[in-house]
C-alpha cells in the first residue's frame, strides 16, 4: 500500500480518484438493483428444480424472505467496516468482497443447471449479502476520504451526485433486468420500446413466449459486477489510500470516549429503522400491490406513454428514475430556497423526509382501498405515491448519509458508515418480522392488504412527531481526514 498516496490532495477542486468511485457504483448499484428487482416475482412464479418442477414461495413468505436477504446485506458493512478500517484498507477490502459479490452473482445466473435450486439460491443470495455488505460502509466513507478541509465544502454535493449514480444503475437495471425474466414476445410492451431490436434477436419465437428467462436476468446482473471490479481497480492510483489503524484501531474504537459519537447517533438512527422498514417495501407489498393495477404508462410520459410495464418494473424505474431528477432540483433549488426561510440543518431535512414518507404511504393504502373494492386503477396513482416517497429518500437517506461521515471521528469513518447501513439491515428485518408474524399456515396473511398499508403509515407518522422532539437537544461534531 506504500506505493499509493495515504492523504487527500492539497485542492480546492474536485479529487481525481471520483470518477472510478462513481463508475464504479453505477455498475455496482446495477447489479444489486437488478438482482433484487426480480427476486420476489422469480421467487413466486419461476423458481423451478432442474427436473422441471416448480418449487415456488407463497408471496407473503417471498416478501418476509426477500426483507431478511435485505436486513443480511446491511448486517455485514459492520464487518466491513472493522475489516477495513482494522486490517486491510478500504481499497483491499473492497477489491476482496468484490469478488465474493461476483460468485453470488454466478451461483443466481447458473441455479437450475443442477442439485437443489433452492440451495444454489441461498448459497447466491448469501454470497452477495457478504460481498455486497460488506463493500457498502467503504465505497461511502472511501469518498469522503478523498476531501480534506481544503475542499470539504463540495463533500455534500458530491455525495449527491454519489447517490445520483447510485439510482443511475439502479434505473436502468430496474428497466432492463424485470424484462429479462418475464417479457414475452409480444406488442405494445415496455420492453418493446426499450428494446426495439428484440423481433430480431428472438427469430422466429411463438407470439406470447418468454423472450430470455432466468438465466439471462440474473446473469447480466453479475456482468456488470465484474465491471464494477475492474473500474475500481483501475482507479487505485489516483485514490487517497487512508491506512488501515492495525490493532490500535480495536483500542482506539472500543473504549467511552471514542463510543460517544455512536451512542449519540443511535438517537438519530432508531428513527432511521423504521424509515427503512417502510421504504424497502417497494420492492416487495408496492410490486405485489402493482400487480392489480392498470400498468398503463400514464399518456403524459413521454415516448414511453401508452404502453405496459411488468408489475416488478414499476417501483424499480420510478423510484431512481425521480432520484435522478430530485437530486439537482433539491441541490440548486430547494434546499437554498428553504435555507433562506430557516436554518436548514440535516435533521431539520429528515424531520420533513419522515412526514412526506407518512403522505406516501396513505396514497397506497387508499390505492388499496379502491383495489379491495374492485376497481383496477391507474398506476399512475402508485407512480404519485413513489414520488414522494423518493422525495423522503432524498431528505432522509442522502442527508444521513452525510451526516453519519461528518459525525464520525476519523479513525472510524468506515465502522460508522456500517452503523448508518445497520440501520438498512434492522429497518427490514423488523419488516420481515411482521411479514412472517403475519404469515398463515396456508401461505395468507393475518391482516388485510389495506390493513397493513395503514398500520405502516401510523408507525411513521408517530415517528416523524417524536423525531422533532428528539433532535432538538442533539449537538452536531464534524470530523474531517487533514490534507
Amino acid at each position: 500500500m506504500s506505493a499509493y498516496r495515504d492523504k487527500p490532495i492539497q485542492t480546492g477542486g474536485l479529487p481525481p480518484g471520483l470518477p472510478y468511485i462513481v463508475g464504479n457504483e453505477a455498475a455496482e448499484r446495477f447489479s444489486f438493483y437488478g438482482m433484487k428487482s426480480i427476486l420476489l416475482v422469480f421467487m413466486t412464479s419461476y423458481l423451478m428444480q432442474p427436473d422441471g418442477t416448480l418449487d415456488v414461495f407463497s408471496v407473503k413468505e417471498a416478501e418476509a424472505w426477500n426483507h431478511l436477504f435485505v436486513a443480511s446485506a446491511y448486517f455485514f458493512p459492520v464487518l466491513g467496516g472493522i475489516l477495513a478500517d482494522a486490517f486491510l484498507g478500504k481499497y483491499r477490502t473492497i477489491l476482496l468482497l468484490s469478488i465474493v459479490y461476483c460468485l453470488g452473482h454466478g451461483c443466481l445466473a447458473f441455479m437450475g443447471f443442477m442439485g437443489d435450486t433452492r440451495l444454489w439460491l441461498l448459497a447466491g443470495l448469501s454470497l452477495i449479502a457478504i460481498g455486497s455488505g460488506g463493500i457498502k460502509p467503504c465505497v461511502s466513507s472511501h469518498v469522503g476520504d478523498q476531501f480534506s478541509f481544503k475542499n470539504k465544502d463540495l463533500l455534500s454535493r458530491v455525495f449527491g451526485w454519489f447517490y445520483f449514480s447510485i439510482n443511475l444503475g439502479a434505473f436502468l437495471s430496474g428497466l432492463l433486468t424485470p424484462f429479462l425474466l418475464e417479457a414475452k414476445n409480444s406488442e405494445g410492451s415496455l420492453g418493446a420500446k426499450v428494446f426495439p431490436y428484440v423481433e430480431f434477436l428472438v427469430g422466429s419465437r411463438m407470439e406470447g413466449e418468454i423472450i430470455f428467462g432466468p438465466h439471462f436476468a440474473f446473469g447480466l446482473p453479475g456482468v456488470l459486477m465484474a465491471l464494477a471490479t475492474l473500474i475500481f481497480w483501475l482507479g487505485r492510483k489516483d485514490f487517497a489510500h487512508i491506512p488501515p489503524r492495525g490493532k490500535i484501531y480495536f483500542s482506539e474504537t472500543f473504549n467511552l470516549q471514542s463510543l460517544k459519537p455512536m451512542f449519540r447517533l443511535s438517537t438519530i438512527f432508531s428513527f432511521v429503522i423504521i424509515f427503512w422498514a417502510l421504504f424497502d417495501q417497494i420492492g416487495t407489498s408496492w410490486q405485489i400491490q402493482a400487480r392489480s393495477l392498470d400498468r398503463t404508462i400514464p399518456f403524459w410520459v413521454p415516448v414511453f406513454g401508452g404502453s405496459e410495464m411488468l408489475a416488478s418494473q414499476v417501483a424499480a424505474v420510478w423510484n431512481p428514475l425521480f432520484i435522478l431528477i430530485l437530486i439537482p432540483v433539491f441541490s440548486f433549488f430547494i434546499y437554498p430556497l428553504l435555507a433562506k426561510v430557516c436554518d436548514l440543518t440535516p435533521l431539520r431535512k429528515m424531520s420533513i423526509g419522515f412526514w412526506v414518507m407518512g403522505f406516501a404511504f396513505s396514497i397506497v393504502a387508499i390505492l388499496q382501498h379502491a383495489i379491495d373494492s374492485g376497481a383496477m386503477p391507474s398506476v399512475g396513482w402508485q407512480i404519485m405515491g413513489c414520488f414522494f416517497l423518493t422525495v423522503s429518500e432524498v431528505m432522509i437517506s442522502i442527508t444521513c448519509l452525510e451526516f453519519a461521515y461528518t459525525q464520525a471521528p476519523k479513525h472510524m469513518k468506515s465502522l460508522v458508515m456500517a452503523f448508518f447501513l445497520l440501520t438498512v439491515s434492522l429497518g427490514n428485518f423488523l419488516t420481515s418480522q411482521v411479514k412472517f408474524l403475519l404469515l398463515q399456515d396456508d401461505g395468507s396473511s393475518k391482516m388485510s392488504a389495506v390493513q397493513e398499508f395503514w398500520f405502516w403509515t401510523g408507525l411513521i407518522l408517530i415517528t416523524a412527531f417524536l423525531f422533532m422532539f428528539v433532535t432538538k437537544s442533539y449537538k452536531t461534531v464534524e470530523f474531517l481526514h487533514d490534507a
